[in-house]
């Protein structure tokens, strides 16, 4: 039995690692099949050598992320096991900085995850980044983030966000409403994140005097985007055509990032993704980055880690069988 004691700098800093009804601890002493008190001050873990070792590691990554100002959330605690569990936690230091924007509420925007600190780095230092991966990595709102990031510090003048109208499921014509209001359920997500970004009363003017554009991809053809930070969200339902089309719109002092979950594409049968091409095609370019997120990466609900990782078990089993 071995036992390593931690001494906390604050209350307030045990508080936020214990969390509420002692939710956080509760979970890192199942991780790790340990024993965990706090008394005077510090923090006690009892256990099984090697236990005691990744625990009391755990532990000290989460005190110092709590000394920072950071909150403790579930999925924090979460990564934090994993990647010590992993023998990656070095990586950790990787989120150390600045946070990437302000929210209209005035809460600092953080990358939550080592893959998506790296995703933001890409989009610092490229002109083009693809965003390549499952659902919930904050693809999408991490680049909505950096666009208003690079809008605020006068790099661009416009922000423009696009998607392909592809029906997943329902036809466009059955909808009620002019284009407009057909198109409007494909850019919601996209609407969602401005809003949190600069508040309902900024994004109306903004988009009053064209400085946001929101529009299906349709919309961009036969333009030239100067002075832009452009967004090209579910490109994995693009056609090789729309996306190529997409990326000879880059104008002088313009970026973009393009997003997708090369696992949904909704496209016929018959046509195949401009994204999976387009992965292919850009790659080793200079000035164009591809960042693959993981399942790791996602910032949901931890049932959606596990769902991604149940599909990717049957995919790679069906992928034998027809092998």
């Amino acid at each position: 039995m071995t036992e390593k004691i931690i001494p906390a700098d604050s209350q307030e800093q045990l508080a936020e690692l214990f969390g509420q009804l002692d939710g956080n601890i509760t979970r890192i002493r199942k991780e790790y099949n340990v024993r965990i008190v706090s008394r005077d001050g510090v923090v006690k873990i009892i256990g099984d050598k090697k236990n005691v070792s990744e625990a009391e590691k755990a532990v000290k990554i989460l005190m110092k992320m709590s000394g920072n100002g950071q909150h403790l959330s579930e999925h924090t605690i979460r990564y934090v096991t994993s990647m010590v569990t992993d023998g990656v936690s070095e990586q950790l230091e990787e989120l150390k900085g600045d946070g990437i924007c302000l929210t209209a509420s005035g809460k600092i925007l953080r990358a939550r995850t080592v893959g998506q600190k790296r995703y933001v780095d890409m989009i610092k230092d490229n002109t083009i980044v693809l965003g390549v991966g499952p659902a919930g990595t904050g693809k999408t709102y991490l680049a909505v983030a950096m666009a208003v990031r690079a809008f605020r510090e006068h790099k661009v003048r416009k922000i423009i966000l696009t998607r392909p109208a592809v029906e997943a499921g329902e036809k466009l014509g059955f909808l009620p409403g002019d284009m407009q209001d057909k198109v409007d359920p494909y850019l919601r997500p996209l609407y969602d994140a401005l809003f949190d970004m600069f508040g309902a009363e900024s994004f109306a003017r903004y988009m009053e005097k064209g400085i946001i554009e929101v529009a299906p991809l349709a919309y961009m053809r036969g333009r030239t985007l100067d002075e832009a930070f452009i967004i090209l969200d579910e490109a994995q339902n693009t056609t090789s055509e729309q996306i190529k089309m997409f990326l000879t719109r880059l104008g002088n002092e313009s970026r973009m990032v393009i997003t997708g979950d090369i696992t949904q594409i909704d496209l016929p049968d018959t046509k195949k993704s401009g994204l999976v091409e387009a992965v292919k095609i850009l790659q080793g370019i200079d000035d164009i980055a591809i960042h693959r997120f993981t399942e790791k990466d996602v910032v949901r609900h931890k049932l959606v880690q596990d769902i991604i990782k149940a599909y990717e078990k049957y995919n790679e089993g069906r992928m034998k069988n027809h092998g």
